[in-house]
């Protein structure tokens, strides 16, 4: 056993800023990695990712096993050629506080649009390459 030391930070994805009300794994997320591995931090703690419940809360989760679409970047669902870029323009959040309201009003219609242009546009090749990201190990 090591007994070597590691430090981290504890910091909810929400926190990051974003388009929608609520931060995600976009571009932000990406950067704060960075600056994690170059500041020797060892660690990320997220905290929990599952749909939030009563009052937006990460612990008053509504499944224990779900992930929180919420948490999904419109930034990258525009890159992606999913979303329209112009659909995101403007969206609460982008750089004041988390707004989980904001967020399933705008956001969430949006992540469903994205994911009904995927379903009716994706080609096998992308519909595979999207399967590998989402796969475990």
């Amino acid at each position: 056993m090591t007994s070597e030391r590691v430090s981290g930070v504890v910091l909810h994805v929400t926190s990051l800023p974003s388009y929608g009300g609520v931060g995600d794994f976009g571009p932000a997320a990406h950067a704060f990695v960075d600056f994690l591995s170059a500041a020797k931090q060892g660690l990320w703690q997220v905290l929990p990712l599952s749909p939030t419940g009563y009052g937006g809360s990460p612990y008053s989760a509504l499944s224990a096993f779900a992930g929180n679409p919420l948490l999904i970047s419109l930034e990258r669902l525009v890159n992606d050629g999913w979303l329209a870029g112009e659909r995101i323009a403007g969206l609460a959040g982008a750089d004041g506080p988390c707004d989980f309201v904001a967020a399933f009003q705008q956001k969430q219609p949006l992540v469903e649009e994205a994911a009904a242009n995927f379903l009716d546009r994706a080609n096998d090749e992308q519909r595979l390459r999207s399967a590998r990201k989402t796969s475990p190990g």
